[in-house]
Formats: structure tokens, C-alpha cells, sequence
């Protein structure tokens, strides 16, 4: 299963809809952290710019006053890579990958520190300018949320048209629009004219429009989950539209096949929610491989401290402090093992949060291979709530294998 973001929360729901006429909008910001670093220093659109790791150094000014710029191919550390532009993402770069194998694809590539307070204020100026036209919409993190036209009077194009306008005219930014009768397709609809597209789909634009596609384009099917298709002869949405149910269930036990059938033939019933007071906020991802904790360590290291950056921009972006950090291990028999950390006070520092992490760990059993590794931040409290936070120390190592103790491993118990 593919890298996601999860929201639990009590929600607010739309009024039940004919799914025919629904028109549901996915609005996804273009290259957002990179797009909002290219305002600041505009001097570098065109190139590839890359966004992340915790000790990447700010630009500094020269003696003639010039801006120099750290480079991607000297960055040594073991940070990931937040985001990319898309000059970037053109040489292989792409969000959650390690910077120094992302120095080998692009070495000239710019490295910048990444601005979560700057993130933070665009979004909220994007997000307040799509309030202005439409009042039903679902908030899926900094970057991204879903909008519900169906009361429009405007076709599709049209108010879509001018929500996008409202946000470059708010944040001189630009976003991807998908429309379709919901939110399955309008997800995928919005990733087929990026940067700066729009897309209007309808059901009967299923079998021209999206059924060619690949099945990973779904969202919910990951790498994992789209090689086992692919070793049944299923590479396309079309493909997997007219396979066998039965096969399915044999491969993907019941439910997950009636999942996969049914979003193949693009029925997604699910409502536009509108969240009151999140509980909860998490990322998680599945890998291509099982990885060991001793053997695979540098990559489950690049990946905790990814999503814990993640899960951090999410935090900020929704305006949340959370008390309780904890992490999720999927084992290569699918055995899941969850462990959590009380803190003292709220916080959202991907730091603070990796360092709640490492004791998690520290209590885990790391005697298998992993699939899946998640991290979860809850009890959230909103910041007007808060007064400023107390600084708090931690330690960039992230041990994947435990601290066993002189003379043996250290015993721990699952949960």
C-alpha cells in the first residue's frame, strides 16, 4: 500500500447525493514547498531545486551581495528529501528520498532548507481564498484538499476556473484541479495535467480516460500491491475492471478485492467530510521490499525521519500540537505492532517527534523484516491554544536494531 495521510476526527457530513450528478473537486497544490521557496528566491525557477534535510544550510550572501546557494551533490547527512520541483523530479528526484542518493541523480541540483512556518502561511491563504467561493470542503493536509460543487450553478470548467484564480491571485501559486462525481477519479483526475491543469471527467469518460491507466494511479494501490497485480497479468485500471473477482479474493482476501473492483469501475461513495476537531494525524509507508532493521538500516532511518517531517508540515499546516507520538511496524508476516509515546507538552518539531519515535523503538522486538513502517501523533491540541513551546533535545541516530544491554538482546513484549 502506497504512502498516505490519515485524519481521524468527528466529522461533519454532506447531504446524501445522486452519485450521478455529484461534482467533486480535488484541488492539489503545484510542488508546494518548492513552489513556495521559488517565491522567496525567484532567481531559481527554471532549475532544479530540492527542499529538506534538518542541517541543510540556509543561502548566504557573497561579497557582491549575490545569493549562494548550498548544492544537492555536497549534501552528506541523513536527511530526505522534502519535496522537488518538477526540473527536479524530470533527473529522478522525488519526495521521501534519501539526499545523498538524490545528490547522485542531480548533483547541481540547489538544496534548500525547508520553511514550515512559510509552508504553513500559504497554506492557510490558499485555503482561505477556495472559503470565499465554496463552504464544503474536506481538508487533506498542507498541500491538498477535496471541494464539493455540486450546488453550482457554473459548469465544471468555470468555477474551477475560478478557484484557481483565487488562489494564484492569493498566493501567486499554482494548483491542479481534477472534477468528476467523486473523489476517487477527482484524485486521479488531478494528477493527469500537472502543474497548472484542469480536468473534467465524467463516468463516461471511464473507459477512454481511465481505464488506460496504470493500477497504481488509483490511490490506495502502491508498488507492493501493484507488482502483485502485475504478476496476475493486471497492469491497467481497464485490466483490473475485467478481472476475475474470484482471483482477486484468492490474491487480495474479500474486501480488499471488492475495493479494487469496485474502484476499477470507478464507484467511490464516500462523502466529502468536513472535520471539527482532529484526533489524530499519521503517514505511513509500505516498501518495496521487506527491509531488515540491522541489514536495511540507513533506508528505514531515510524513511522514519521522512515521515516524521511529514507528519510535522501536516501538523503545521492544520495548525495542531500533539502529546502522543506513536510508531507502527507492519512485519514481513503482516504481524502489525504499534508503540507509543506520552510527551509532556504538545509539540510538532519533526525533530521532537523523531526522538519520541527512537524510545517507541527502543521497545519494539526488531527481530523480523518490515513492510510497513507508520508514524501517528495524537491527543492534537489547536496552537491558539498554546503558549510557546519549551525547546526540547534529541538525537538524529535512530537506532532500527535495539540497544540490547550487555550479554543479550533487550526483551521486549508486543502489544
Amino acid at each position: 500500500m502506497p504512502r498516505s495521510s490519515h485524519i481521524y476526527s468527528d466529522s461533519i457530513h454532506e447531504a446524501e447525493a445522486d452519485p450521478q450528478h455529484r461534482r467533486i473537486a480535488h484541488l492539489d497544490m503545484d510542488a508546494f514547498y518548492a513552489s513556495v521557496e521559488l517565491l522567496q528566491y525567484p532567481q531559481l525557477r527554471g532549475h532544479p531545486v530540492v527542499v529538506g534535510g534538518r542541517r541543510t544550510n540556509p543561502p548566504v550572501a557573497a561579497s557582491d551581495g549575490r545569493l549562494q546557494f548550498g548544492r544537492l551533490g555536497d549534501y552528506t547527512g541523513r536527511g530526505v528529501a522534502t519535496t522537488a520541483t518538477y526540473e527536479a523530479r524530470a533527473l529522478g528526484v522525488h519526495s521521501g528520498m534519501g539526499l545523498m542518493t538524490a545528490g547522485r541523480l542531480a548533483p547541481d541540483a540547489v538544496l534548500l532548507p525547508a520553511d514550515f512556518d512559510a509552508y504553513r502561511h500559504y497554506s492557510r491563504r490558499f485555503k482561505g481564498a477556495v472559503r470565499t467561493l465554496a463552504s464544503t470542503i474536506e481538508d487533506r493536509g498542507i498541500d491538498e484538499i477535496y471541494i464539493d460543487l455540486t450546488c453550482f450553478d457554473e459548469d465544471s470548467a468555470q468555477v474551477a476556473g475560478r478557484i484557481r484564480r483565487a488562489v494564484h491571485d492569493a498566493t501567486g501559486l499554482t494548483c491542479s484541479m481534477g472534477v468528476a462525481p467523486n473523489k476517487l477519479l477527482a484524485k486521479i483526475a488531478s494528477e493527469l495535467d500537472k502543474p497548472n491543469g484542469l480536468t473534467v471527467l465524467g463516468l463516461d469518460d471511464l473507459a477512454g480516460r481511465i481505464w488506460p491507466l496504470a493500477v497504481d494511479r488509483i490511490n490506495g494501490i502502491g508498488r507492493k500491491a501493484s507488482a502483485r497485480l502485475q504478476a496476475l497479468g493486471i497492469r491497467t485500471i481497464g485490466e483490473l475492471a475485467q478481472a476475475d473477482l474470484t482471483l482477486l479474493q484468492r490474491e487480495f482476501g474479500s474486501n480488499t478485492a471488492t475495493w479494487l473492483h469496485r474502484s476499477a469501475h470507478g464507484r467511490d461513495d464516500r462523502p466529502i467530510v468536513t472535520e471539527s476537531e482532529p484526533k489524530s494525524l499519521s503517514r505511513e509507508t509500505t516498501f518495496e521490499r521487506d527491509l531488515h532493521p540491522r541489514e536495511d538500516r540507513a533506508l528505514l532511518t531515510a524513511a522514519l525521519v521522512g515521515l516524521c517531517e511529514r507528519v510535522s508540515a501536516d501538523l503545521q499546516g492544520k495548525g495542531y500540537f500533539g502529546r502522543t507520538v506513536g510508531i507502527k511496524l507492519r512485519f514481513e508476516d503482516f504481524q502489525i505492532l504499534t508503540r507509543e509515546v506520552t510527551l509532556e507538552v504538545p509539540v510538532r518539531q519533526a525533530e521532537v517527534l523523531l526522538s519520541a519515535c527512537r524510545e517507541g523503538l527502543r521497545r519494539a522486538p526488531l527481530d523480523r523484516r518490515l513492510r510497513l513502517l507508520g508514524v501517528r501523533v495524537g491527543s492534537l491540541v489547536p496552537e491558539h491554544a498554546l503558549e510557546a513551546q519549551p525547546a526540547h533535545g534529541f538525537q538524529t541516530e535512530l537506532p532500527f536494531e535495539p540497544e540490547a544491554p550487555a550479554g543479550g538482546d533487550e526483551a521486549c513484549n508486543a502489544v
